[in-house]
Order: structure tokens, then C-alpha cells, then sequence
């Protein structure tokens, strides 16, 4: 379990007679509840002196403290540079299931009946091995859904609303991870020059829904509805049998570095909540200002306690962490992999059955941990996300200037098979969530159409976002007239769907680019709520032809177990819900040891045959081309094989009905820069 004495309960405990709220501070020499108005929540109507108990648990009661009630915190404290004791602030309880601005950096904590009937509506416990995660903003997927009531657009009941799931289960999507919906606010910087924080990642607390993505009847009608409008959204998503993954910043807090607001954790107990020096510098390994420190009980337990709260009465049912080596950094600031949090989440007994998704970076020293988290946990792949990149595109595009040698084959081909090079066998290919994109940085459309960043209207000069896209414009920086270069760019794309879709481990795909969403090469959109980051829903030829090209796709990853193991194979031995994985070269030959890592072998054949546990015995044939060249590939000769049926060619502007035979030993044409997938029979 969580490294952890403390038992005693926090934040608000309703009963017959009003209610108790349980508040942590070892810091403190006394703290103070304040209860306001319910017709203005500025008006202080009664102030309760609180109570330090077992644990540093400070208590108070009042027969005020029902749904509804605002309430506050007063902290006084020792001075000193750790501290920031201020006993004329109203602090937020870090427990709080709502939250109510009153002004710029100032808040009430509201009393919320948590109270919802959930019917019959289970959580679909989809496994791993069938997970396709859909990534999207809640306010951005529906805002310009014309299927959606203009009330409901950009909101949790518009992610519920039919037309919205009929598109998530149409295209295949089986679990839909939100981007950050813990309350969060702007940082300072952005309302200075104007912008927002569009993405969420500033989290003023852990247990309330951001209200902002309600409806307007919601909103007006408090915190208590905002979160019954969210759990509405999940009871209707898992009864279509779609999961829900909340991206979550338990890392950093939006009361920044120090000068920054102070809302609840740094007023309440500075020296024990954030990681910082002796003279009270913040170490900062988040770049957000301020480190939230897990080697404190108290810390380790508030991400406990607020994961148990979305898991259970909220029913969400995996959790995406941002920045998650914060998690796992000891007393020393170093990065542990026996982490007790890490080890402790997903040994409480509380937490059966949730998905665990780590980031596995932050911008501390040794922050890079791809590979390093504890079993049980997947981690989003960067290692995937950037070897698909360079084959796709920087490679062609260094082999079109001469500019470098293209790499070999051989390290794509790792990526496709489940990344064993980076991921144990004990944690096998599903602890790898492949991406090619996600909400930071390049949409896929703009990877294939910009080769750099266009961050102007982000007010920093071009300064922030990554240099580092490994993209390819095809020859035109940005939109273009040029009908080949528009194809090859949709073709392009179309290779990156198919390796991400068609590769083992569990595929990420972001909203929007299964028809090819642009944000004008911008990719560092993060303070943008507006037609720029927004999805768009009109519709040409184009689009239709690439969405149904990732509706294929998906549907021939559910059907076709070969794509999706859960275990590596080991050569010699039948490994349970493996895939067995032969490797072909462009003449049907086995791979040669040169073959892997020569430039001048960018074309291969991948066989993979399915070893039954739970499904049907399958066999798919996937070809690999990633040379500007057409070529004729001969199909490989294998025992137990006697034909090939092609499923589906990256070459194909819209999916192809046609199903044509082939059998061992035939060549096949295969358009430059392409791929095609086969079923053996």
C-alpha cells in the first residue's frame, strides 16, 4: 500500500446534523472554517475554530455544512522562508468535491451531494489487447458538432449525446481519455497577455469537475449538478460500451512558483505539499513553477484518495498521468521505480481493475523513464512515436535531398512488434500505448504539412514548442493547390494510421485525425479555445475517403487477434496469447542479420500468427515499403500457408471492398511509400 498513517477522514463528512471536514496541515498552529452565505458567497456568516487531531488532521463541525454551502479555510502559521502562512486568506479544501470562483484567484469550497442513480450501467472492463483509446478535449470534440443541440455543444452531456457516441462507436473507438477535467484555471501569464489554458493542465483541485465544460443550466444550478452532469456523460458512455480515461495533473498545482496565487495547498502547509530548498526555492521539475512531493503521507494519499473518488463514485475507469516520474521521485529527487506510490496504487484494493497510464517523463534531471515503470502500469511510447515518425517522413524526406542516409528497417520493425527493446517481458507489448500524435504537439495532418512550427499566435515569438517534430511538408509548407503533393500527404497519412493501428500495443488516436484535422501547424496549441484547436465537422471527399480509411483499420485490428498480442513470443516455446513473428524481405526470403540494418533494405514482410487462449487462431501478413519506388514483392512461402487475402492497401484513397487472392510465392505490386495487409489462411 501507499507509504501512509494517515486514516483520519478528510475533506467533507455530511450527517444528520449538518456535517465535519477533515483538513491536513502538519504546519500549521491553527486553522479555521469559515462558512458563507448562501446568497453570497462572500458574506461570512459564521467561523469555526478547527481542531488538531490524530494525524494532523485539524477538524470542525457545524450544523451549516450541507449541499450547497460555500466554505473556506483560514491558516495561521510560522513564518520562515518554507512557508506562506497568510491568516487573511480563504483557502480551498483540498478535499473539495466543488468549487465556485468568486474573482480571479478566489475560490469557495461548496458541500456537494454526491448522491446519483447509476441504474444498471457497469463498467465495460474492456481488455487491454481490444482498447483502442480515442483522445479528446471535452469542449473541443463537440463545440462545432452540428448533430450536437447548440445547448449541449462543447459540454459532458454534448460528449454523451447520441450523435457523439454513435461517431465514438462507429468508428471503433473503445475508450475515450478526456484531457484534464480537475477544476484548473489560467495561468497567470496567459491572462496577462490575453490567452487561456485551454488544455487544462493547472489544476486547482483534484475532486471537482472543471464546471466551465457543464451546461449553462448546470452551471447555474451549482457544483452538486456539475458533477451529476458528469457522471451522467459516463453512465451513457460505458452503456455504449466506451470506456473513460481522465488525463490527470496530480504533478504541479495551478498556484505556480512562488509570487504565484495561493489557493489552498501553499496557505494551508507550503513546507510539506511542494518540493523546495532549504531557503524555500521551489525544485521545479515539472517547468510549471512548483512540485507537488509524494514522499509526504499526506501527498501520496491525496492522489489516493482523489483516484478512489473518480474510480468509484465517479465509475471512470482509467487514469492518464501527466508528468507521472513526479510520482515515483524519492527523499534524494532521483526517480524510483520501487516507488511505493507506484507500487501502491495498483495494490490497492480500492483501485481493482483501473487502467494505469503513465507519461513516463518530466524535465527534472533523469527524467526520461520510458520503459521504467512498475508492472501493471502502460506508458504512453515516445520511442514508438518518434521511430514511426522518422520512417514515414524525415527519412523520406532525407532521402529525396540526400541529406542524410534513411535508416534501415530494423528498429520500425521492433516498434511494430511491440517494442521489446524498451518493455519487459514480465510487462509484455500492452504496456506500451503506441502514438504518432496527441493534443501536444503536430496534428497528423500538419506532420505531413509542415516541415516547422507556426506558434506566432502563441505571443512568445515562436519560442515554445517543440523543434523537434521529426515532420515532413512534402514540399509546400502548409496548404497547397498541388494535387500530388496533397496525395502524397493524404497517402502519408494514411501509413501512420496504418502502423499505429496494425502495430502491437494498445493504439492512441487523437481527435480528429482519422480525417485529418489541421491546426495550421501549430503544436503547442495549449492556449487556443477557439476555431484553431476546435474540431471541425464539415466534411469533402478527402476526409470521408481517410475517415473510413481509420474506421478499416480499426475494425481489422477487432478482428484479427495476430495484430494485438498481450504477451511476447520466445522463440522455441508456445506462449499464451502471443504472436508468433516471421520476417520476409521484398524477395519472400527470411531476414538477414544485414538485412535489419541496412539502408538499403527499407521493405519487408512481417507474418504473424496468433497463439490461442481466448480467440480463434488468425494469421496476417503485413508488407512494409518505405521507399519513393514502386516495387513487386513475392509473398512468402511459410508452412501451414497455402493462400493470402488482401484486407486492405495504404495506396487506396478510400478502402477497397475487393478481396483479392493470392498464393504463396506470387508477386504483388506495391506503390512507393505504402503498405498492405493480408490474412493467411
Amino acid at each position: 500500500m501507499v507509504a501512509s498513517a494517515l486514516t483520519s477522514a478528510l475533506g467533507v463528512t455530511t450527517t444528520t446534523d449538518g456535517g465535519t471536514v477533515g483538513v491536513w496541515s502538519a504546519s500549521a498552529d491553527s486553522l479555521e472554517l469559515c462558512l458563507y452565505s448562501d446568497k453570497d458567497p462572500a458574506w461570512l456568516v459564521e467561523a469555526v475554530p478547527m481542531t488538531r487531531g490524530a494525524d494532523d488532521v485539524w477538524t470542525a463541525a457545524s450544523a451549516k455544512l450541507t449541499p450547497g454551502r460555500r466554505y473556506g479555510i483560514r491558516a495561521t502559521g510560522p513564518t520562515g522562508p518554507q512557508h506562506r502562512f497568510d491568516k487573511e486568506l480563504v483557502l480551498l479544501d483540498p478535499y473539495a468535491r466543488g468549487i465556485q470562483k468568486l474573482r480571479t484567484d478566489e475560490w469557495r469550497s461548496v458541500v456537494v451531494d454526491g448522491a446519483f442513480d447509476w441504474g444498471t450501467s457497469a463498467k465495460p472492463r474492456t481488455g487491454l489487447d481490444r482498447t483502442v483509446i480515442y483522445e479528446a478535449h471535452v469542449k473541443g470534440f463537440t463545440k462545432l458538432a452540428p448533430e450536437v443541440p447548440a445547448e449541449l455543444r462543447g459540454t459532458y452531456a454534448g460528449l454523451a449525446h447520441p450523435a457523439t457516441i454513435a461517431y465514438l462507436t462507429g468508428l471503433g473507438a473503445t475508450a475515450v481519455e478526456l484531457l484534464p477535467i480537475h477544476y484548473f484555471a489560467s495561468e497567470q501569464r496567459l491572462i496577462k497577455q490575453g490567452l487561456v489554458n485551454y488544455w487544462g493542465y493547472n489544476s486547482v483541485g483534484f475532486f471537482a469537475p472543471h464546471p466551465l465544460y457543464a451546461t449553462r443550466t448546470a452551471q447555474a444550478a451549482g457544483p452538486g449538478a456539475v458533477l451529476r452532469e458528469f457522471k451522467g456523460m459516463v453512465k451513457l458512455l460505458h452503456e455504449a460500451g466506451l470506456e473513460v480515461i481522465l488525463d490527470v495533473v496530480y504533478n504541479h498545482t495551478a498556484e505556480e512558483g512562488i509570487g504565484g496565487p495561493t489557493s489552498s495547498f501553499r496557505g494551508l502547509d507550503n513546507a510539506n505539499y511542494y518540493r523546495q530548498q532549504d531557503d524555500g526555492t521551489y525544485i521545479d521539475t515539472t517547468g510549471c513553477g512548483n512540485t507537488i512531493d509524494f514522499t509526504q503521507p499526506a501527498s501520496a494519499r491525496l492522489v489516493r484518495d482523489s483516484l478512489r473518488f473518480w474510480a468509484n463514485e465517479c465509475q471512470v475507469d482509467g487514469f492518464r498521468f501527466d508528468l507521472a516520474v513526479v510520482l515515483g521521485r524519492g527523499n534524494d529527487g532521483a526517480y524510483d521505480p520501487q516507488s511505493r506510490l507506484l507500487y501502491g496504487l495498483l495494490d490497492d484494493p480500492a483501485l481493482e481493475g483501473v487502467e494505469f497510464i503513465a507519461e513516463p517523463w518530466d524535465v527534472g534531471l533523469g527524467g526520461w523513464q520510458t520503459g521504467n515503470f512498475p508492472p501493471g502500469w502502460s506508458e504512453w511510447n515516445d520511442r514508438y512515436r518518434d521511430r514511426v515518425r522518422n520512417f514515414w517522413l524525415r527519412d523520406i524526406a532525407d532521402a529525396r535531398t540526400g541529406a542524410a542516409t534513411p535508416t534501415g528497417i530494423g528498429g520500425f520493425a521492433t516498434r511494430l512488434a511491440g517494442s521489446s527493446n524498451t518493455f519487459s517481458t514480465e510487462r509484455g507489448p500492452l504496456a506500451s500505448v503506441n502514438f504518432i500524435t496527441a493534443h501536444d504537439g503536430f496534428t497528423l495532418a500538419d506532420l505531413v504539412s509542415y516541415d516547422e512550427k507556426h506558434n506566432l499566435g502563441n505571443g512568445e515569438f515562436n519560442r515554445d514548442g517543440t523543434d523537434n517534430n521529426r515532420s515532413f511538408n512534402h514540399g509546400a509548407e502548409g496548404p497547397t493547390d498541388d494535387r500530388a503533393i496533397n496525395a502524397v500527404r493524404r497517402k502519408a497519412m494514411r501509413n501512420l494510421l496504418g502502423t499505429l493501428l496494425l502495430s502491437a500495443g494498445v493504439p492512441m488516436l487523437t481527435a480528429g485525425d482519422e480525417f485529418g484535422r489541421s491546426q495550421m501547424g501549430n503544436n503547442n496549441a495549449y492556449c487556443h479555445d477557439d476555431e484553431l484547436t476546435w474540431v471541425r465537422w464539415d466534411r469533402d471527399e478527402a476526409v470521408a475517403g481517410m475517415q473510413a480509411t481509420a474506421t478499416k483499420l480499426i475494425a481489422l485490428r477487432r478482428e484479427n487477434p495476430a495484430l494485438r498480442p498481450v504477451r511476447y513470443g520466445k522463440f522455441g516455446e508456445t506462449v499464451p496469447s502471443a504472436s508468433q513473428m516471421d520476417w520476409y524481405d521484398v524477395d519472400g526470403t527470411t531476414m538477414s542479420e544485414s538485412d535489419w540494418q541496412s539502408p538499403a533494405n527499407r521493405t519487408l514482410q512481417y507474418l504473424a500468427a496468433s497463439t490461442p487462449e481466448f480467440e480463434d487462431f488468425n494469421r496476417i501478413l503485413l508488407i512494409v515499403h518505405g521507399v519513393e519506388n514502386d516495387v513487386r514483392v513475392t509473398l512468402p512461402a511459410h508452412e501451414g500457408v497455402s493462400g493470402y487475402t488482401r484486407l486492405w492497401n495504404s495506396a487506396d484513397e478510400t478502402p477497397s471492398d475487393a478481396l483479392d487472392e493470392f498464393a504463396p510465392g506470387d508477386t504483388v505490386a506495391v506503390t512507393a511509400t505504402s503498405m498492405q495487409l493480408f490474412r493467411a489462411h
